[in-house]
């Protein structure tokens, strides 16, 4: 019994202190002060007038019988022992006095209107075997109390009968509510935890219909163009060295866009648990996406720092994906453009440059339009890393992207997987 009491003895959350307003919060608060400051004098004046109770006494109990109310707000259990105590306190110093006659015991009305109170605070934030242990508590003190009746005093029975009858009321309504209210949350709880689980679901089925999409469609026609590539100088008779090598390139270029598809299919098919497996590129491979570039037809150069610090993954792979995205634009947009490649660090940032001019011998662009996703991308990149993107065109005709990443970058930092698009 006594650790059912002690159950919510400790520090606990007021009534209502979830509420979102904070006039619902300061409510319970309000109205238990209106009942303490109204219950307060009357006790006083009825137990010194009426039950002709010493002063000091009356005084006393009237506090340890009202003010715990307002205690009840957060700690309900343990102002109940208080009140509890005060009240049989109070019904064993009113057995003693001369005004009993005629008047109710062991229960005053106002420990029955303070204590029905208590009730109400302490259903509302009680378990039921706590509920029902006090109102057995509360039903034993009055038998007992019943049984010392002094021969003065009157109705000591139906006093004690309405005390127990309206406490049980009291803590079987409070705790229906509380009940209610705990099985609502509890069912909000779940409708979240069922929504977030279908959403989770519904994106893992939309990451494998693109995978298989991805593994189906794109992936068998990369497939195809590298072995044409391959063939094509075994096929075709009298093929120029020129052409051998350009198909070449292109079947070095397209194996590695399938090894770029097989990474993000794992990627897509996997439930998010774990991280990629696959080592992911860095800045160590800048050199051969400018080597891809010359053999695109474009005339690059790179000047990569020799004295390049430990990056961190997330600058590592972003640096890496800006000068990838930076050198398919310049081969959509401006192919034969002379494009050089700068990667060096300050010692606190990792600085990358990317500078095309305009070309010697103006070509057809592959792409005369673009999406701007590219640039949506490399901004991204460069914000979850905490750096600074700036592009633009230059007044001669090319164009320029530099970026500015600190080689500290902040805990979030999860540069993107997204594949590279248009930026312009």
């Amino acid at each position: 019994m006594s650790t059912s009491l002690r159950s919510l003895g400790g520090p606990a959350e007021p009534l209502f202190g979830r509420a979102p307003r904070r006039w619902q919060r300061t409510a319970p608060y309000a109205v238990v002060l209106c009942f303490v400051v109204t219950l307060l004098p009357i006790t006083v004046t009825v137990l010194m007038h009426d039950y002709k109770a010493p002063g000091g006494w009356a005084g006393a109990l009237a506090v340890a019988q009202t003010a715990p109310l307002l205690l009840a707000v957060a700690r309900p259990v343990q102002a109940w022992w208080i009140v509890f105590t005060a009240d049989v306190v109070g019904a064993v110093v009113l057995s003693g006095t001369h005004g009993m006659q005629g008047r109710p015991w062991p229960w005053p009305p106002m420990v029955i209107v303070g204590y029905v109170v208590l009730m109400a605070c302490l259903g509302l934030r009680a378990k039921p075997r706590t509920l029902l242990t006090v109102w057995l508590v509360t039903g034993a003190a009055g038998v007992a109390l019943t049984a010392m009746k002094p021969l003065y005093a009157t109705s000591a029975t139906n006093i004690h009968v309405l005390m127990f009858v309206l406490s049980g009321v009291t803590l079987l309504l409070t705790g229906a509510l509380r009940g209610r209210g705990e099985a609502e949350r509890l069912l909000a709880e779940q409708e979240a935890i069922s929504e977030a689980e279908h959403a989770q679901r519904t994106l893992l089925e939309e990451r494998a219909r693109i995978a298989r999409e991805l593994h189906d469609v794109v992936a068998h026609h990369m497939s195809v163009i590298t072995v044409q590539a391959d063939s094509a100088p075994y096929r075709i008779q009298g093929l120029p060295a020129e052409a051998r090598e350009e198909f070449s390139t292109i079947a070095a270029s397209a194996r590695e866009s399938l090894s770029e598809m097989r990474r993000l299919l794992s990627v897509l098919r996997s439930d998010g648990s774990e991280g990629e497996r696959a080592p992911q590129p860095g800045v160590d491979r800048v050199q051969q996406l400018v080597e891809a570039t010359v053999r695109a037809g474009v005339p690059a150069e790179s000047a990569l720092s020799a004295e390049l610090p430990a990056l961190p993954p997330a600058v590592d792979l972003s640096a890496y994906r800006i000068v990838q995205e930076a050198l398919a634009n310049v081969v959509r947009h401006a192919p034969g453009a002379p494009t050089r490649v700068s990667v060096t660090s300050d010692g606190t940032h990792l600085l990358v440059v990317v500078v095309n001019g305009p070309a010697a011998e103006p070509r057809s662009a592959l792409e005369t339009t673009g999406t701007g996703h590219g640039l949506v991308g490399m901004r991204e990149r460069v914000r979850l890393t905490g750096g600074t993107l700036d592009t633009g065109p230059l007044p001669d005709g090319g164009f320029r992207v530099a970026a500015r990443l600190p080689l500290d970058p902040p805990d979030s930092a999860a540069p993107l997987s997204d594949s590279s698009e248009d930026t312009r």
